[in-house]
């Protein structure tokens, strides 16, 4: 086994992630298989009960692992299928050194950071490396591990420590370190600073461990004189460093790595060179390039109350693109504060309230994603009612679902009072309740978690026909509410079909409403399994019904015209751009390749951007 260990240096968020990831498809590219870890440093055993605001959105994996955002950005560029020991946790390798040392294992030793803690960490890292992850027989090639932070951080040293013991235990050719740092350019003498980095190295070196490779986030490629000052003071190969600049998308990464032959020092470092072939990025190529000439836009409305905040919908994000580049458009996303479209914001901030409804009317889709939590709610309802009412392509995911049944409910059944059980724990006529195996004391990995079947009740269904026309799907749940099964028989006499159930027919998995063209509400979360050329067949048949609502709308017969320079009906499609915030800037005026109205930025919090 050979192992790729990617660190960050100088400050947080300057793409770690991305740079891991495309390591991988990098070496993928070569012929080799490969695996990925993502070490936090943090006390908490996983991302489960982390609010998005403090770390972006909570990826979750088939076997139900509640985990950090990056390891969905490994899955969608490597196409592989991550377990939750994949995701290492400061809280997860305390807990089992303490489980041993209360089971006996450790009996009349003195348990310590050094050498248990670090033992443990080791060992976790060669047992999880050897798990299959792309469906195959056997363990991996190549394990590429980022640690997450940046080199210095107090809660990162025993991982430090354990890293550089680790460097010696499997050996030389087995073991290569790729450093993320900073070159920045200071405004006023407009020259690429290397100190910054160089101070980084030192310290690196200081804790045990040395850079095979140094990978410099700068604004710009390099300037030679700036590379040649690097090599000699951080005592890296000229050949070594690589320039990550801003890209028009961080699909061209992988491409960016190539070009400077990075796999050649990386296999060069691990033995390898002599075994593989040269990297094969044909179709990473086109897809990256392609998406550069489309013309025409496809406009969806996220509808949620994290919408200040890219990360913490960023697996959405990707399936919306995913799905828009198979459709051969260009993905422009409104983001739609739920609170502003609710009647409260009309008097408190009518602009915001005029904003928003403007928003969501000049989409041609919406989207409402899960969520948790009453505040947004009733703004989540309004534009599931707005969507239903006049015929605008809506897809609701896990609590998007459960919005469109109470709105139904209330508008169709006329019960004004239902609402779920999670909102009004004393409500009298709920149609969303509590799942009867939930925990009510305990919050941490006490969901409805991970890969669950769904059976097709309803063989000419909209869900049915995307899916292939199979008769079940396997898709990745997180949920602890459901629709009430004793308030089934009412809604469905009313006009919704509940086309997807579990096992026992009684949970509710995919509501339709078969007389609208496309309005879906699903229970699980389908963009987890999107992957770069494999969108994921719910949002494909959203994106679908949308550009048909855009080829609809912008006839002539309805009094509006096609897109001119970028303007449409008088404004620009792109009413303002933003960074990310935590990694690589684009170029384009766009958020990593998706265009967007609004306010959603990244949160900055070291994630780096995500593919």
């Amino acid at each position: 086994m050979k192992y790729v260990l990617v660190t960050g240096g100088v400050v947080s968020g300057l793409g770690k992630g991305v740079t891991a990831s495309s390591i991988g498809v990098l070496l993928k590219a070569c012929g080799l298989r490969v695996t990925s870890t993502k070490i936090d440093p943090y006390l908490n055993t996983d991302a489960g009960t982390m609010s998005p605001f403090e770390h972006g959105e909570v990826f979750v994996l088939d076997d139900g692992g509640e985990v950090d955002l990056d390891l969905g950005n490994y899955e969608r560029f490597l196409d592989v299928k991550l377990t939750r020991d994949n995701n290492i946790t400061t809280g997860k390798i305390y807990q089992s050194v303490i489980e041993k040392e209360r089971r006996g294992d450790y009996l009349g030793k003195t348990v310590q950071v050094v050498p248990h803690i670090t033992d443990a960490i080791q060992d976790w890292i060669e047992r999880v490396a050897r798990i299959p992850v792309d469906g195959k027989e056997g363990p991996a090639d190549v394990c590429v591990i980022e640690l997450g932070g940046t080199i210095g951080d107090i809660e990162s040293m025993p991982f430090i420590e354990a890293l550089g013991q680790f460097s010696y235990r499997v050996g030389p050719g087995n073991f290569c370190l790729i450093h993320v740092s900073l070159v920045p350019v200071l405004n006023v003498v407009g020259e690429q600073k290397t100190k910054p980095t160089q101070h980084s190295v030192r310290q690196l070196r200081g804790l045990g461990l040395t850079p095979n490779l140094l990978a410099c986030r700068s604004t710009k490629e390099l300037d030679d004189n700036v590379k040649s000052k690097l090599a000699q003071f951080c005592h890296v190969p000229l050949s070594n460093i690589v320039t990550l600049h801003d890209v028009p998308n961080i699909w061209h990464i992988p491409l960016l790595l190539k070009e400077q032959k990075a796999h050649e020092a990386i296999l060069k470092a691990l033995n390898l060179l002599s075994i593989t072939k040269e990297p094969n990025l044909k179709e990473w190529t086109t897809r990256t390039k392609v998406y550069v000439d489309f013309h025409e836009n496809v406009r969806i409305a996220m509808v949620g109350k994290y919408t200040g905040l890219s990360d913490a919908y960023l697996s959405v994000l990707k399936a919306l693109l995913h799905a828009a580049v198979a459709r051969n458009r260009k993905l422009i996303v409104d983001w739609v504060p739920a609170e502003d479209l609710e009647d409260v914001t009309s008097k408190q901030d009518p602009n915001a309230y005029k904003a928003a409804w403007g928003l969501l009317k000049g989409a041609y889709g919406v989207l409402v994603p899960g969520g948790f939590g009453d505040r947004g709610v009733q703004g989540k309802i309004l534009a599931a009612k707005y969507a239903r009412e006049n015929n605008v392509p809506y897809l609701g995911i896990c609590l998007g679902m459960q919005i469109a049944v109470i709105e139904f409910a209330r508008s169709i059944l006329g019960m004004g009072d239902t609402t779920s059980t999670e909102f009004d724990p004393e409500a009298k006529n709920p149609c969303v309740v509590f799942m009867p195996e939930g925990s009510k004391t305990h919050m941490g990995g006490t969901m409805r978690l991970g890969s669950r079947r769904t059976y097709f009740q309803v063989a000419d269904c909209k869900s049915a026909k995307l899916y292939g026309n199979v008769s079940f799907v396997d898709e990745r749940h997180r949920h602890r509410y459901e629709v009430n099964p004793d308030m089934i028989s009412q809604l469905e006499s009313a006009g919704l079909s509940f086309v997807g159930k579990d096992e026992t027919g009684s949970r509710m998995e995919i509501v339709e409403l078969p007389s609208h063209p496309f309005f879906i509400g699903v229970q699980f979360h389908p963009e987890f399994k999107s992957r770069p050329g494999k969108p994921s067949p719910l949002f494909s048949g959203l994106i679908a019904a949308a550009c048909e609502l855009d080829r609809t709308v912008m006839s002539p017969s309805h009094g509006h015209t096609k897109l001119t320079n970028g303007i449409q009906n008088g404004h620009s499609p792109i009413l303002k751009s933003h960074q990310n915030g935590n990694g690589f800037k684009t170029t384009n005026g766009s958020l990593n390749g998706i265009y967007t109205n609004g306010n959603a930025n990244g949160n900055g919090n070291g994630n780096g951007v995500h593919f």
